[in-house]
């Protein structure tokens, strides 16, 4: 069993490939690598996208690795391996991303990925720190969690779901602000799990021994 941690210049991918790979020990989850080669995204039986910075700046990133997004987009679309986005990653699994200016996603959730507006302007942006997660859906990535666990957010915008079933957990924040989504073999994470602790390491377990 081999997990792909998608390395295409988007951030700092340390923090999570240790978090991974401890996991991936824990729970007999195989092997976690993070790779820039299209080859082995390609056989990879599970597949995380990170990101971080800017939706543009990562769209524009991601599709210029060719063969890497190629590769990505065949597993998942066409193979249906299990796959993860986390932060901005999640944030590409959008219709369309509205920061700085109108950007294509992924367009496997349909929806935006717009600022937050928090409705007590007391309420900074971006979103920064521990939150509590409010479950909206059962899903095997929250085995062993429940509303109330609290994990690590820092962002600006986040992903305004067109189907309410495909937004599996939100937070408030002045408004309900996303959270988690998913549909298929597909899962999304906004808030940082390899920098949230128990709950989000329980959550890497989850997703390692997923079978959808």
């Amino acid at each position: 069993m081999l997990t792909a941690i998608i390395d295409y210049e988007s951030g700092n991918l340390h923090s999570a490939e240790k978090a991974f790979q401890r996991m991936a020990r824990e729970v007999d989850g195989g092997e976690v690598v993070v790779t820039s080669d299209a080859d082995v995204v390609a056989r990879a039986d599970r597949l995380v996208l990170p990101g971080d910075g800017a939706f543009p700046a990562c769209a524009e990133e991601l599709r210029g690795h060719r063969g890497i997004y190629e590769a990505m987009v065949e597993a998942v679309e066409q193979n249906g391996r299990p796959f993860l986005g986390i932060c901005v990653g999640m944030q590409l699994m959008a219709t369309t991303g509205h920061e700085y200016r109108d950007t294509p996603g992924l367009g496997w959730v349909q929806g935006d990925v717009v600022k937050i507006t928090p409705s007590d302007s007391a309420l900074k942006v971006p979103h920064m720190g521990w939150n509590n997660l409010v479950i909206d859906h059962d899903h095997t990535i929250f085995d062993g969690i429940t509303s109330g666990d609290h994990c690590y957010f820092v962002h600006s915008y986040h992903f305004r779901v067109n189907d309410p079933a495909e937004r599996l957990a939100h937070v408030d924040y002045g408004g309900d602000v996303t959270a988690v989504i998913g549909r298929d073999t597909m899962v999304g994470m906004q808030f940082h799990p390899e920098k949230s602790q128990d709950i989000g390491l329980r959550m890497i377990g989850n997703f390692l021994t997923w079978t959808p």
